[in-house]
């Protein structure tokens, strides 16, 4: 293993990991434990693992597994991917632990827009860095034609509906054979199982039956499936659709989300195998019939073929950090409106590779109050995985923004506030921290503070934040520098991390399903945020009581609210409480298993700002290599 060459000041982070060599992914494997069998390359640094993999190492042990979260973030983020790739090179590049990070493959919307990618950063990266954050192994493209062929089918069948009777649309979908005998699709067989029909003959129908079994008599107005697409593109986020001559007037008003936020890429984060897979995507509800009930995937005939665009999505794909540490990258949903945690999948396969005295490492995205709520109560409740600590990143420069300080906005100069010492502001904001440490902790796992150090953070200042921590009841606090120093800078990080998961944990989640949607809603808006009380909006309360009496009732909650406050409101930094938490819809991810309650208002598809990062962006014809990418 090659030792890395700090530079200071740091270099950009194309340059550091154009500046590091990458060893060959299959030595990555090889180390790792991973047999040429359960490997598919994909050129010579990255490769999926097989599925196979998971049934190869079924008796072996897990290892110790860790979720990193943060403070409520500034828009500049405050280093959650960078520190879970710095504790990692940590753990297994200078401390000699056996160590996999987990972390989520980037969206093309930010990586062109305004945040940038999430390869992590300075001398704490995945690499290469490029392929991380641009195409990798083709995932989100996937779900990107996954998610359209299912739009396309919706408009199709209302089209083809309103212009058949009963009888010549039966006879189109069942039409007879080179024997002139008519069959069932398999799928076909699921909608009849669910419409009590125990017939498999298509010839055996009543006419009634027949009726029943051909028309979805899809309500337009109750079509909850929109059009995804990866880019940042606010121009679809309303549109208009059959506006040709072709379409004989059948004018819909929908729109486009961004890819992540696909039902598509949260079943991809919450499967367990192929299986469950394939029963997850055709139990999709898409829209409601014009009698009030649910429409699947399923009804649409469309689960098996949704399974096959997604199969080679299912697995991870393997990669290494800059300090030859291996990560298993997959799936992307955004925490503020999706489950914001790599797949269950991705971490099964990490705990066996490790073994009982490894380490897995993995990333909940945004501030705790989302990212790691959803880590805690929707995946872990799915994997069964249980974790053995948690990780809270915390900035000097997030906790002066909470304390008061000046607005920080992306693309702009910070204020000198944040540039010079000033440990009354870090103290005024360290509520922030401390309410996230309590929140950890509720769910019974022992708690580290990373202080992730910047140039500017004077000692008084990340003693401060400290203190806070440690008064809050974190079990160990450490300031880091890996962004600077890569494992080296993370190395009493990771000796603090591994003394913590030899602590009992006694794991527990926040609720139960089996109480009511709104009680489980309060339970996470009064305990997590500190809400006073929840209002529902009148669309919110026709959504509850329609998803309450089509029996999705116990599915847990994803809550779609702003990663920058406690509340809903962006702007209210720091530690609010009392406020009224208004819930203004609920939406359905029935194959996903989980229903998401919108507060206030959420932006489904972002947009791009005067000055996106794609004016940095360009590759060099001579040597092809990309420059600009951060």
């Amino acid at each position: 293993m090659g030792k890395l060459d700090f530079k200071d000041p740091v270099p950009s982070d194309i340059e550091i990991a154009q500046s590091v060599p990458t060893v060959p992914i299959s030595k990555i494997a090889e180390q790792l434990g991973i047999p040429a069998e359960h490997l598919e390359p994909y050129g010579t640094t990255k490769a999926k693992v097989r599925l196979s993999a998971l049934k190869h190492l079924a008796e072996r042990p897990d290892g110790k597994y860790v979720v990193v979260g943060g403070i409520t973030p500034t828009p500049l983020g405050e280093g959650k991917s960078t520190t879970t790739v710095g504790v990692c090179q940590a753990l297994g590049a200078h401390l000699g632990k056996k160590v996999v990070t987990v972390i989520r493959q980037p969206s093309q919307g930010p990586t062109f827009g305004i945040k940038g990618g999430a390869a992590g950063g300075g001398y704490s990266q995945v690499v290469p860095m490029e392929e991380m954050n641009l195409h990798l192994t083709g995932d989100i493209h996937s779900i990107t034609a996954a998610n359209n062929l299912l739009a396309a089918a919706i408009d199709a069948r209302m089209f083809h509906e309103a212009t058949q009777s009963d009888k010549a649309l039966f006879g189109r979908l069942c039409p007879a054979g080179r024997d002139g005998k008519r069959a069932f699709a398999p799928v076909m067989l699921r909608r009849l199982r669910k419409l009590d029909i125990p017939k498999t003959d298509p010839d055996e129908l009543t006419p009634e039956e027949q009726g029943r079994f051909a028309r979805l008599d899809i309500d337009p107005e109750a079509i909850t499936w929109r059009r995804v697409l990866d880019t940042n593109d606010r121009f679809l986020r309303s549109i208009t659709t059959g506006q040709a001559p072709t379409e004989k007037g059948m004018t819909r008003e929908t729109g486009f989300d961004i890819t992540v936020s696909s039902e598509i890429m949260a079943v991809l984060a919450l499967t367990t195998c192929l299986a469950d897979m394939r029963e997850r995507l055709g139990a999709m509800v898409v829209a409601n019939s014009r009698a009030g009930e649910p429409v699947t995937a399923d009804d649409l005939g469309l689960g098996g073929a949704l399974t096959v665009l997604m199969k080679d999505a299912i697995s991870p794909t393997l990669m290494q950090t800059l300090e030859e540490t291996p990560v298993l990258v997959h799936a992307g949903p955004f925490a503020n409106i999706a489950t914001g945690n790599s797949s269950v999948v991705a971490d099964a396969v990490a705990l066996k590779l490790v073994g009982a005295d490894g380490f897995v490492v993995t990333e909940a995205g945004f501030g705790a109050d989302i990212g790691m709520e959803k880590f805690m109560n929707i995946k872990c409740r799915y994997s069964g995985l249980t974790p053995s600590a948690a990780i809270i990143v915390a900035t000097v420069r997030a906790l002066k923004m909470h304390g008061g300080g000046p607005p920080v906005v992306a693309g702009k100069p910070l204020d000198n506030a944040y540039r010079s010492e000033n440990v009354e502001l870090v103290m005024a904001g360290a509520v922030n921290l401390q309410r996230h440490v309590a929140n950890a902790r509720a769910y019974g796992v022992p708690v580290v503070v990373a202080i992730n150090k910047f140039a500017s953070d004077s000692p008084a200042e990340l003693a401060a934040v400290r203190a806070a921590a440690m008064e809050a009841g974190a079990f160990d606090a450490v300031v880091c520098w890996h962004h600077a120093r890569g494992g080296e800078g993370a190395a009493d990080l990771g000796k603090a991390l591994a003394a913590a998961c030899e602590q009992p944990a006694k794991f527990r989640f926040l609720y139960p399903l089996e109480l009511s949607i709104k009680e489980k809603i309060e339970i996470i808006a009064k305990e997590t945020y500190k809400a006073g009380s929840v209002e529902y909006l009148p669309q919110a309360e026709k959504q509850i009581e329609l998803y309450t009496r089509m029996g999705f009732a116990g599915l847990p909650i994803c809550m779609a609210k702003t990663q920058y406050s406690f509340s809903d409101v962006a702007e209210k930094k720091g530690a609010p409480s009392g406020f009224v938490l208004p819930i203004r819809d609920v939406r359905a991810s029935v194959g996903a298993g989980f229903l998401v309650p919108l507060v206030g208002t959420m932006v489904m598809m972002p947009g791009l700002p005067t000055r996106p990062c794609f004016y940095e962006i360009d590759i060099d014809p001579e040597t092809e290599r990309i420059v600009g990418l951060s």
